[in-house]
């Protein structure tokens, strides 16, 4: 088996049908996934997805049972066996977390619920319930259905997090980002009952198109949003800020590149000044 890399994340590098380990720039070493959108189906079609082959719709049923045998037995492999000291390189051999993501929308999942609880479950059988955290990767688009909100609440009380997707504080930013129909205002509410039903941090990717980068209407609105979530005490933990570090798989990919390290860094400092700590990987 190959090394990994920031560069590569093969949701099949580990064999597995559900279960997958990257180096992930966000989480500083080695994430283990989840991937249940394995018919690499999801209800957005966001520009930069690196999923090849992506159709519309929603996760199958998850096999439990298959799960959870995949996640103990590589968990032990991890923990216990030569995986680090084999295939990470040197300064990310550290296990940082269980991402519930993978090739679309994970909360479209019927067991996602189910899901929350297998992991906590298995964490828990290690001694690790609390101290590894879960992070789901969402969207955010089906966060106000009650069955999935009903799960944040779980994830929180097993010391998970929320990554929330937020690329765009516009209507045509998100579609044109997206592929997101359902506009800003259903994104902000969702936002809000997710911040409160468990610790999130919002997931802001940022591109040029076309060698531009974002309108001037698109940043103000995007940092218009960063100060009204802080007035009105909307408890999001902070912006995970990051450009692409991998090719897209979608039609757009030729006309999207990465900003330069001072546009970045500059728009990272912008929205610190409005209340919210950033995470910038570049």
């Amino acid at each position: 088996m190959t090394s990994l890399s920031i560069d590569d994340h093969d949701r099949g590098s580990a064999g597995l049908t559900y279960v997958y380990p990257v180096v992930s720039r966000r989480a500083g070493g080695v994430s283990v996934g989840i991937n249940l959108n394995t018919n690499n189906a999801c209800n957005w079609r966001c520009v930069y997805c690196q999923v090849p082959g992506l159709v519309w719709g929603d996760a199958p049923r998850c096999d439990l049972g298959l799960l959870e045998r995949e996640l103990r037995s590589f968990l032990h492999d991890l923990v216990h066996g030569d995986f680090l000291a084999t295939r990470v390189p040197e300064g990310a051999r550290a296990w940082k977390d269980i991402a519930i993501s993978g090739n679309g929308e994970p909360t479209s999942c019927a067991d996602f619920g189910a899901v929350i609880d297998l992991v906590s479950k298995v964490l828990d059988s290690m001694g690790q319930l609390g101290k590894i955290p879960i992070v789901l990767i969402t969207n955010g688009s089906l966060v106000h259905r009650e069955p999935v909100l009903t799960a944040l609440g779980r994830l929180a009380q097993a010391g998970g997090r929320v990554w929330y997707k937020l690329d765009s504080a516009t209507d045509a930013g998100a579609a044109a980002l997206n592929s997101n129909r359902a506009g800003h205002e259903r994104a902000r509410k969702n936002l809000e009952l997710c911040a409160r039903a468990c610790p999130t941090w919002l997931q802001t990717m940022v591109l040029a198109r076309e060698g531009l980068e974002p309108s001037s209407a698109e940043q103000d609105a995007y940092l218009d949003l960063i100060v009204e979530l802080v007035a009105k005490h909307v408890p999001v933990q902070g912006v995970l800020l990051y450009g692409p570090a991998r090719p897209s798989h979608q039609p757009e990919a030729a006309h999207l590149s990465s900003l330069p390290e001072a546009w970045m860094k500059a728009y990272a400092r912008a929205i610190e000044v409005r209340g919210l700590p950033v995470q910038l990987s570049l």
